[in-house]
């Protein structure tokens, strides 16, 4: 008899589809890519592109949509990134290694091979963009919604990984959800709200003072000079 636990692939699937897009949108709209690493967008692409061959090797037919949903979201948000300016060539370089050596680990064991690798794949795709974060100022281009998404589905397939005793999706899972709170924490330090716009507020060094009207307020530094001789 199946278990709730077998069908968490598909909660997965209904979080890591869309999870892409309030960055996507976020960039779109604003043009501001403070805090945002091109090198995730890439090897977000690369690592899920592998993981679709190791869910179809498993046989987890439920988890190819979100791996292709991610593969192709990551790359047009990579292409976004490279448009402004964001490509480097070392971490070009880096993540083309990465891709050959999970490629190799594929020809020369297979699933298993390529599944060792794919335990520590998240947390490297996400290095570059907690790294990006934490050296950033105010990393107001990080959409949160992205990451509230992301920790959603890591946790759906921490849960499954529990339940089917797969130790690459533990790990996934684990640490995933660890670098999403990171992630969450960095956008939260900085003064980003948890939207996927993550605009809005008061400008910093902004006093409010009270003005005519009911519930009215304005801001210190643009307060207008009284007219008059001032009495």
């Amino acid at each position: 008899m199946a278990s709730l636990l077998d069908y968490a692939p598909i909660a997965a699937a209904c979080f890591a589809v869309p999870e892409f897009l309030p960055q996507l949108r976020k960039l779109a709209v604003t043009g501001d890519a403070a805090g945002v690493s091109w090198s995730w967008g890439v090897l977000t692409a690369v690592n899920n592109a592998a993981w679709l061959a190791y869910f179809a090797l498993s046989a987890y037919w439920i988890a190819l949509i979100p791996s292709a949903s991610a593969t192709i979201l990551a790359t047009a948000l990579a292409v976004m990134l490279t448009r402004r300016g964001q490509a480097r060539r070392r971490p070009a370089i880096t993540i083309g290694a990465w891709a050959a050596l999970l490629s190799g680990a594929f020809a020369l064991a297979g699933r298993a091979g390529l599944g060792t690798l794919l335990t520590a794949a998240f947390t490297l795709q996400v290095a570059p963009s907690i790294w990006t974060a934490y050296r950033t100022g105010r990393p107001t281009g990080i959409a949160t919604g992205t990451w509230l998404l992301t920790a959603g589905e890591l946790t759906c397939w921490l849960a499954f990984g529990l339940h089917k005793s797969d130790p690459r999706l533990i790990i996934l899972g684990a640490g995933g959800i660890t670098c999403c709170a990171l992630m969450l924490a960095r956008a939260a330090q900085a003064g980003v709200r948890l939207s996927p716009a993550g605009q809005g507020g008061r400008p910093r060094g902004c006093r409010p003072w009270p003005v005519p009207g009911p519930g009215a307020r304005g801001c210190a530094r643009s307060r207008p000079a009284r007219s008059g001789s001032g009495s």
